[in-house]
């Protein structure tokens, strides 16, 4: 067993079981779980009698609602960069395990999973949409951009969704995340503890979903994907916004007054994020989000975003540039730009994922 309170990881029968354990928290993720979980996984990918690892979050609101946005907020307004890149570096390391992990890796999401939980979740061969599964991936709201690997996923979901979830943050349930690709199967949440049992027992993983899970109502956004794929498809923010306007259903209007509360800038990375990331392997796409993370928590943005939302509340964030119209091409450029000897180092996962 690998533990820290936060993290609970032990072997249950067949399965590696982890616990998010900061219900307190919405489960956010903290240095001290991204260690403990990649430890765990290290130990049980030599264990033969681990058959599968299972993945839960404590509590019944969330499985992990992200990051420890505040602890990052207060690092980095005091300037200390370097404690906020070692986390995100350890982060998306472990992002590249989990997505690499030679055995089924079952994330059990019935409850809130935004950023950070997406990233300890969908990334696994198998993802299970519980009653309670609420995904968001909201960051463009608080001045930082869609991480996590969502520059790899993000574009892979049906249609242009990605690029809609990306810059709206819109909520996604059970249904829709199965629609999307975000989930594999539903399961009901009174069903969840007979499917985690039957992995304990050894049984097949896909044999054992395919027994306890059942359908999801369909939601909006699968019901909107014509609106998503024409609006969404454009090259530009503001052909989006045109496109959107000229709709002029409620979801269209809806979905165009959700991006203009972003920031502007955020905004213009998150839509290049869509358009290179469909090309990109996942090693190189997460390689591309510590670039962007690298510039993003030297810029004003976050801290202003989070201040906004998180720490004064006002819901007034003064964003820098202001307008989306304001937003260039050479501005997006520089936060993409390489790092040279700063660049994310993946050699030691990828070498214990072969």
């Amino acid at each position: 067993m690998t533990t820290t309170d936060e993290a609970i990881c032990r072997r249950r029968g067949a399965i590696g079981h982890i616990t998010l354990n900061r219900p307190q928290a919405l489960n956010a993720l903290t240095l001290n779980m991204v260690r403990a979980i990649s430890r765990a996984l290290d130990m049980w990918d030599g264990d033969s009698a681990i058959r599968a690892i299972v993945v839960e979050g404590a509590g019944d609101r969330a499985f992990c609602a992200g990051g420890d946005i505040r602890l990052l907020w207060e690092q980095g307004t005091a300037g200390d960069h370097k404690a906020q890149l070692d986390f995100w570096r350890e982060e998306y390391a472990l992002n590249v395990r989990i997505k690499r992990y030679p055995k089924p890796y079952v994330a059990v999401i019935d409850g809130i999973v935004m950023g950070g939980g997406v990233g300890v979740s969908i990334h696994g061969s198998h993802r299970i949409a519980g009653d309670g599964f609420a995904f968001a991936m909201p960051e463009v709201g608080i001045g930082f951009f869609p991480d996590v690997g969502a520059t790899w996923f993000l574009p892979r979901l049906a249609g242009k969704t990605g690029a809609y979830l990306g810059l709206t943050g819109a909520r996604v349930k059970a249904g829709d995340a199965v629609a999307l690709g975000l989930a594999e199967a539903h399961v009901s949440r009174a069903k969840i503890p007979d499917l985690v049992a039957a992995l304990e027992a050894g049984e097949d993983v896909e044999a054992a979903i395919a027994c306890f899970q059942s359908a999801a109502a369909s939601g909006p956004i699968a019901q909107n994907r014509a609106v998503i794929d024409v609006a969404f498809s454009a090259d530009g923010l503001t052909e989006i916004l045109a496109r959107l306007a000229a709709d002029g259903s409620d979801f269209a209007k809806e979905a165009a007054k959700a991006i203009g509360q972003k920031a502007p800038l955020s905004l213009g990375v998150a839509l290049r994020q869509m358009q290179v990331g469909a090309g990109l392997t996942f090693e190189e796409a997460m390689r591309t989000e510590f670039r962007i993370v690298s510039r993003i928590c030297r810029g004003p943005n976050f801290y202003e975003g989070v201040r906004a939302t998180i720490i004064d509340k006002d819901q007034k964030p003064a964003w820098k540039p202001a307008r989306i119209e304001d937003v260039t091409a050479r501005d997006v450029d520089a936060i993409f730009a390489p790092l040279g000897a700063d660049e994310l180092d993946l050699a030691g996962v990828m070498e214990a994922a072969s």
